[in-house]
């Protein structure tokens, strides 16, 4: 009978253990995709709060299908990190891998994509008008080009419901705006043109004051942003003019970033760009209708600005196709395609533009 020493047979076993450790192939080491996001105001509103709750979750959830072995961590910083005058810069340096840009405030390098600013009355259908713009950006070249050459990449359009009028004092007619101090900053100033009203610079956070201490008589402003910040309360006449719904900017990557990601994470990337855009479009809609009826309920006294009153508006601001057309296609940008292409993109999503800009063009 042969006789087993334990203590031999434990070393044996641990010896057996450890070479088929050995022999076993390891584990792949998981890939880090560490990214910045980035924008220049809070949460609460919809082209913040999309971002938050859907692109970025989406993303990690649709990557790791695709990338099981990548692991994505987030650094965020929503309206902390640099101001909403920097938000192309921010982008532009790879502060932000992924940032939203405000084009309304880079009317000089993003002129193309400040159409519907340059050229009011438009459309009041913001989810039409954000798909059109994501497909033009898809369509025409220079668009996209532009946004590169700021070292950005296009993702997903963003915009904000279209414009009324709100005022200390009843507005009958075009003619109760002439001489009265109205609230229009930046490019918004040249709504007014012919309307007899003095254009005031201000910003929604300014507003009130301005309002309540006489320096402005009135303000061209948006629904979802007038009411959290009770303009309502010192402009209780709400004049329902429908200068149109805006693109305001858009979500976008660093270059260098989008550059350097993972092929499969570019493609749902891209996806979810337009998601953003259609999400934040919706929610702006529903925001709207909300503005309007609380408005109504604490006291605003609206009315809507007769049709013959907003033909004699949309007369009044001239040939301003022509000159937006002009200066830009001065500088060698494709703005005559871009108007052309905005409007018939309109009318094959079912939306009759309130006032087409063409026919001037063509005058």
């Amino acid at each position: 009978m042969i006789s087993i020493n334990p203590i031999r047979a434990r070393a044996a076993a641990l010896l057996c253990a450890c070479m088929l450790a050995l022999s076993a192939p390891c584990a792949p080491a998981r890939e880090r995709l560490a990214l910045t996001v980035v924008t220049t105001h809070p949460p609460s509103l919809p082209w913040v709060y999309v971002v938050r709750d859907h692109v970025l979750p989406e993303f990690a959830r649709r990557l790791a299908v695709a990338r099981p072995d990548l692991d994505v961590r987030w650094t965020t910083a929503w309206g902390t990190l640099y101001k909403w005058q920097q938000s192309l810069l921010g982008v532009e340096t790879g502060l932000a891998d992924i940032g939203w840009v405000g084009s309304l405030w880079e009317s000089s390098r993003l002129p193309l994509q400040n159409v519907t600013y340059a050229l009011p009355f438009i459309t009041d259908d913001l989810p039409a008008l954000m798909r059109v713009m994501n497909r033009l950006h898809r369509d025409i070249p220079e668009l996209a080009a532009t946004w590169r050459h700021y070292g950005a990449e296009f993702l997903g359009a963003s915009g904000v419901d279209t414009y009324h009028l709100m005022t200390t004092f009843p507005v009958r007619s075009l003619d109760d705006l002439a001489g009265r101090r109205i609230l229009a900053p930046g490019a918004a100033a040249v709504w007014l043109r012919g309307t007899g009203a003095i254009a005031v610079d201000g910003a929604l956070s300014s507003y009130y004051t301005q309002l309540n201490t006489g320096v402005a008589d009135g303000v061209l402003t948006i629904l979802t942003g007038a009411h959290p910040f009770r303009i309502h309360e010192v402009a209780p006449y709400v004049t329902l003019v429908g200068l149109g719904a805006q693109c305001t900017g858009a979500l976008t990557a660093n270059t260098r970033t989008w550059a350097r990601l993972p092929a499969a994470a570019r493609p749902i990337l891209a996806d979810l760009g337009v998601e953003y855009s259609n999400r934040a479009a919706a929610d702006v809609v529903a925001r709207y209708e909300r503005a309007l009826a609380a408005i109504r309920a604490e006291g605003g006294r609206v009315s809507t600005l007769p049709a013959a009153d907003k033909a004699r508006w949309i007369a009044g601001l001239g040939p301003l196709a022509r000159e937006w057309v002009a200066l830009n296609e001065a500088r060698g940008l494709p703005a005559r395609h871009v108007l052309a292409a905005l409007i018939a993109g309109l009318r094959e999503a079912g939306v009759e533009p309130v006032h087409d800009w063409m026919r001037d063009l063509e005058r």
